[in-house]
């Protein structure tokens, strides 16, 4: 006999013989034995994985002499002629080749005809999304509404190319990639059957490099089996497929997590020269970060991975090393460092600056826990201040007292001392007002408050606030100088009892303590009956209530400091949050 490739020599004959998708063989079989058959079947999945496999075991089920069974004779005539692809009444067709309207017109045809000895007259079509649209709407009716007599198994890698009106038209199932224990144990079977010494971590590389293909891993085998004879090392299996042996992947890994720039560079410059496949290199190494984040989370659960004991070891040892939010870094630097690979120039030095990038995201910090940083040290901050002013500062005087002080100034020469003394009572009592105002301003509006920081009082004359920058922050005034900001201060000073108050921003020097003019010093009383009166009042605010409306995107970005900000950083706006 001539020599038969082991993914032939061993391809599954039973439902029992398939590995790694029970969740599809189990349906089928409960499906015959329930004598619940559909008349079209879709087995979706990635190359290697069994599609045309099982959809030949179901087509033995179904014809076998005495079926539909699941539990068949291997040597009845029926199930041998299907295995062997001789059956008349089993067709497998390739839907690549067989991909226009005039060969599913021929199908239609055929499919009149009652079967030649078997029970149903079965059609199995691989890569079916190769069909053209035109075909498949030919198609539609047949399917729709077969014979009795007729059967339809489609198997597909691509199922979203499939038109959704054939796939409403069939049962379908998605067969998973297998798991590299599953392939590891299959692959010893085998070895054992053809007499070969294989170790097993060159049984887990292979298996690594299949990525959960049966197929590839068993074509992988017989190569290695042509190249090394009976006895075969991991080694081997490296230098063949160009792969990177698992501990030094698990070494770069702690090479990243412990900073070991030169070290990590190193390596990647020693496996580039022996000529592994960097792409497989980057993709390895993501995988080992994925098993580290979910062993993390998982508090150690090893039923969530796919790894051997050493691995296992391992992983506790590296997880002390990172916390979960640097994993995440590292973890989206390589994983858009493998998105763009493919268009890399060169990509060695492409993946070497995605390890350095990998290895300096350990300390990267994300913005909402900078933002969540920052909220906590101004809530700190405010309430020191509070605490401070309810300690330090006695309420605000009425204008009435204020006068008494101003009054008391103009006596004669004694009370000179005095009036330098009023005006700081008045300083002291107009700065309060300010800082109240102000952190009534900051808690709707952050950014106007940082706007507004610099900023100091002026005067409190005929119903006017006067509100200065010094001129090393004129540029602020330009930025804060805007109908929203002025209604917002003018509403803060109403819930302080001062309502109509007009809002005045100009440019000038801080006065020293105990310079304010006269006229400054005749503030109005704060009035209870003013603060409960409506923020309405105030023709600038009709339409507020307590509070100013929070920022929409568009007033965000068309903000004149984050239009300064996005300037001078040359940047561009991302996303915003509240």
């Amino acid at each position: 006999m001539s020599y038969q490739v082991i993914a032939r020599k061993y391809r599954p004959q039973r439902f029992r013989d398939v590995v790694g998708q029970e969740h599809v063989t189990q349906t089928l079989a409960n499906a015959i034995q329930q004598k619940r058959i559909a008349h079209a079947y879709l087995f979706c999945g990635p190359r290697g994985t069994g599609k045309t496999t099982i959809a030949r075991i179901f087509a033995k089920s179904l014809n076998c002499t005495g079926g539909p069974q699941v539990d068949f004779d291997d040597d009845d005539p029926r199930c041998r002629e299907i295995a062997e692809g001789r059956s008349l009444d089993v067709l497998e067709i390739d839907g690549a080749s067989n991909r226009g309207i005039e060969e599913i017109r021929e199908l239609r045809e055929t499919v009149k005809y009652a079967p030649a000895s078997s029970r149903f007259k079965i059609y199995i079509i691989d890569e079916v999304h190769m069909l053209t649209k035109e075909a498949f709407n030919a198609l539609l009716k047949t399917l729709e509404e077969p014979p009795e007599h007729v059967k339809f198994m489609f198997a597909t890698t691509e199922p979203e190319k499939i038109l959704p009106t054939i796939l409403s038209r069939c049962q379908r199932f998605d067969l998973r990639r297998i798991p590299v224990p599953l392939i590891v144990k299959h692959l010893q079977h085998i070895a054992s059957l053809e007499k070969v010494k294989v170790e097993e971590a060159a049984l887990e590389a292979i298996a690594r490099g299949a990525e959960g293909g049966m197929r590839d891993a068993e074509s992988a085998l017989d190569q290695l089996i042509s190249f090394c004879g009976n006895e075969i090392a991991e080694s081997d299996v490296l230098s063949m497929f160009g792969l990177t042996a698992k501990s030094q992947i698990l070494e770069m890994a702690r090479g990243i997590l412990t900073g070991e720039t030169e070290s990590v560079l190193r390596a990647l410059n020693d496996l580039a020269k022996h000529g592994k496949d960097l792409g497989r290199l980057l993709s390895e190494l993501l995988e080992h970060f994925r098993n580290l984040l979910i062993y993390q989370v998982s508090n150690g659960d090893l039923k969530l991975l796919e790894i051997s004991e050493a691995e296992a070891g391992m992983l506790a040892e590296q997880s002390a090393l990172v916390n979960t939010d640097s994993l995440s870094q590292i973890m989206e630097v390589l994983t858009d460092a493998e998105a763009g690979l493919r268009d890399a120039a060169s990509k060695k030095i492409f993946i070497e600056v995605a390890l350095i990038k990998a290895i300096q995201a350990r300390h990267c910090v994300r913005i909402d826990a900078v933002l969540q940083q920052l909220q906590e040290l101004r809530n700190r901050e405010r309430s020191v201040t509070a605490s401070a002013e309810r300690s330090v500062v006695s309420p605000p005087k009425s204008a009435s007292d204020l006068r008494s002080d101003h009054v008391a100034a103009s006596s004669p020469a004694p009370l000179v001392n005095a009036a330098a003394g009023g005006a700081a009572k008045f300083d002291s009592e107009l700065e309060t007002l300010w800082r109240n105002v102000l952190e009534a301003v900051g808690r709707v509006s952050p950014f106007a408050r940082s706007y507004l920081v610099e900023a100091h009082p002026v005067s409190f004359d005929k119903n006017i606030f006067t509100i200065g920058f010094d001129p090393e922050f004129a540029d602020q005034l330009d930025l804060v100088n805007n109908p929203r900001n002025l209604t917002l201060i003018q509403t803060k000073l109403q819930e302080q009892g001062y309502a109509g108050v007009q809002v005045k921003l100009i440019k000038a020097e801080a006065a020293i303590l105990g310079e304010k003019t006269e006229a400054a010093a005749s503030v109005p009383p704060p009035t209870a009956a003013l603060a409960a009166k409506s923020v309405a009042a105030i023709p600038e605010a009709k339409g507020l209530k307590t509070a100013v409306a929070p920022l929409t995107v568009e007033e965000f970005k068309n903000d004149p400091l984050i239009q300064k900000a996005l300037e001078i950083f040359k940047g561009q706006i991302v996303e915003i949050r509240a």
